[in-house]
This record gives structure tokens, sequence and C-alpha cells, in this order.
């Protein structure tokens, strides 16, 4: 596995557009943009970076190339590093949920695992019609806390539970017809069509009255509440009875050493 926190080149891209009133996070490690913890620090610090820009209105994640995001590393799931990959990845999502202005996941090709986890904290998602939604960690024999936590609310509790229990994954039609997906952008540029949803939508609006709208959006939502014992209780349960089972660590081996699983079914 590649050591990202070494790298000569940033894992993720920050770039202030539109006056300073829009900053573009790019997560930049092709071709699957896996969320280490290494990524995962990177975001964080760029959106500290940023949290008090005065005129600030938006803040657009996207991947590097065909995808968004393939998800969490696979490799950090293992028992001895789960525990920390789970407690910074929460408090990432955390972050994420409770930014002061609207964060935008722009999303192409697959967003699967902890990245659909990420973008179900943002407060709008674009997608290309080539985006595919979803958590497999059923098939691991694991499960996603983040989309237990607040997965119902994004997405509504039938929906939720599927994708939960199957590891299915959805299209961009169903994810806006779940009303997740804000807009499917077809022109063939999605950045560019995003710029001019965000020049017609938001550019003009006072930065303040943005930051006060996204406060009481989100307070109102429940999904502040949501993320703190409800992912709690969740991220103990992984930890104390799935990292002690046979068949979560088994699952996360299997995936490793490319074999099919051997379920002990405990």
């Amino acid at each position: 596995m590649t050591n990202e926190a070494t790298s000569a080149q940033p894992i993720v891209n920050a770039t202030l557009l539109e006056e300073g009133t829009l900053l573009k996070l790019v997560l930049d490690k092709p071709k699957g943009n896996v969320l280490s913890m290494a990524m995962m620090k990177a975001l964080s610090e760029a959106l500290a970076a940023h949290k008090d820009d005065p005129h600030l209105r938006l803040v657009v994640i996207r991947g590097a190339g065909n995808h968004f995001s393939f998800g969490a590393s696979v490799e950090e799931h293992q028992k001895e590093q789960a525990p920390s990959m789970l407690a910074s990845f929460h408090a990432m999502i955390r972050q994420v949920a409770g930014y002061p202005v609207p964060i935008a996941a722009l999303v192409e090709g697959s967003c699967l695992g902890g990245a659909f986890e990420l973008i179900l904290a943002c407060h709008m998602v674009f997608a290309s019609p080539t985006a595919a939604f979803g958590c497999p960690e059923i098939k691991l024999g694991v499960f996603p806390p983040v989309l237990a936590a607040i997965g119902a609310q994004r997405l509504g509790y039938p929906l939720n539970e599927r994708l939960i229990v199957t590891g299915a994954t959805i299209d961009a039609a169903a994810a806006e017809r779940a009303g997740l997906v804000s807009a499917i952008f077809t022109g063939g540029n999605p950045e560019e069509e995003l710029l001019d949803w965000y020049r017609k939508n938001l550019r003009p609006l006072s930065a303040f009255a943005v930051r006060q709208g996204t406060r009481v959006a989100r307070i109102g939502s429940g999904m502040l509440e949501a993320l703190q014992e409800p992912l709690s209780k969740i991220e103990r349960q992984y930890v104390d009875e799935v990292l002690a089972s046979h068949d979560g660590n088994e699952g996360i081996a299997a995936f490793i050493e490319r074999r099919k699983p051997a379920w002990n079914d405990r």
C-alpha cells in the first residue's frame, strides 16, 4: 500500500475560484482517490484553512480522473488500524456536516463506501450520468456506520435499509429520485455546469446570509445530532462486535488477498 502521507504530490488540491467565493477541493490519488487516513487528514486541513473566509459561499469536492472515490482504504479496515481509522473518518464527517457554508459533492464515476458516506454529509450533491453510489461493506462482512446513522434522513428508510443490508449500488437517476442528487449534468463538462449553477443560485447572495441559512438548515434537519451519540454508538458496535468477529476480519482479509471469503456466520 502506498504511503500517501510521504508523497511529494498533494493528495487534496485546493483552489479558490470566483474571486475567492468558491473553494474547489480535488481528491487527487487516481485512479480510485481512496480515502486513506492521509487523504482524510488533507481534506480536513483544507476545510479548516478556509472555514473563516468571510466571502466564501460554497465548497466543491470532486475526484481527479474518472471516479469520485472508491471509498475508504480496505487495508486500514484491518483490526489493528480500524479503530483509529473510524475515529478519524467520523471526525471528518462531522466537520463536513457542520461546515459553515454549503459543501457540494460533484460525483463522476464510482462513489462507494466511505466516499458515499462523505457525500451524504455534504449539503448538496451533483452528478454526471456515469455516477454510481453505494456502500458494499456488507460484502466484506462489515457495515457502513455513517450510512447507518444518517442514510435514512438523506435517502429515506426503505432505500437506506436495502443499501446497508445488500450492498447494492444505485445510479445517478435513482439518487436523484431519492432526493440526494440535486441535478444530473449531461452537457459533458460537469464542473463548468456546476459553476453555472453556482453563479445563478449562490454567487449573487450575501455570504453572511448563506452561512446563516446553512446553519439553521442543519440544526433543523437533525443530522448533526445523528452524527453525535447515535454515530458513536454505531462506531462502538463496529469496534466491539465486528472487529471481534471471525467474518468481519475474514471479509477484509479475503478482499486484500483477492480470494473468496470463507464465512463462519459468526
